[in-house]
């Protein structure tokens, strides 16, 4: 694991999707490295963007076509419903381990320490702005900034 100068263990992940499966794997990574000890912030980019956006936080699905390890067949998957069914499905099972909603775990990594930003060339392709996002968003960076964060810090992509 990477130390800053300051002799603190650091991690940095990067959330490039924005299904609702693939929400979990960063925010639950980051919630484990500040319960670690560990400091952490998340750069959400491209399609993970939908993941800190208000309008589309809670209506995150599930991607079952061309997902090699969905339960049913690509030709299934992809009939009109399916990502929808899926993602009920998720959602039912998660409720069942108690786990907390994507809006849920952005407060609990926001109140942890994390820190949480939206890349800003994946903001402009998407015609969005600061305002649109979940107000856990610390700011709005460039990669350039984040290579400068992310200095002496593991970096996961997810």
């Amino acid at each position: 694991m990477s130390s800053s100068a300051n002799g603190s263990r650091r991690v940095a992940i990067i959330a490039s999707h924005g299904g609702l499966d693939e929400a979990y794997p960063a925010l639950i990574l980051a919630n484990a490295a500040r319960q670690s000890g560990i400091d952490a912030f998340v750069f959400f980019t491209f399609w993970g963007l939908d993941v800190i956006t208000e309008s589309k936080i809670d209506h995150l699905h599930v991607n079952m076509v061309g997902n090699p390890a969905a339960p049913v067949p690509t030709m299934l998957a992809g009939l009109p419903g399916m990502e929808s069914l899926a993602g009920k499905m998720m959602m039912k099972q998660m409720q069942e381990l108690e786990l907390p909603t994507v809006r849920e775990m952005l407060q609990i990594l926001d109140e942890s320490g994390a820190e949480l930003y939206a890349c800003e060339l994946a903001m402009k392709m998407f015609k969005r702005e600061k305002k649109d996002l979940v107000s856990q968003v610390k700011d709005v960076i460039t990669a350039g900034d984040f290579y400068d964060l992310s200095d002496g810090a593991q970096i996961i992509f997810t």
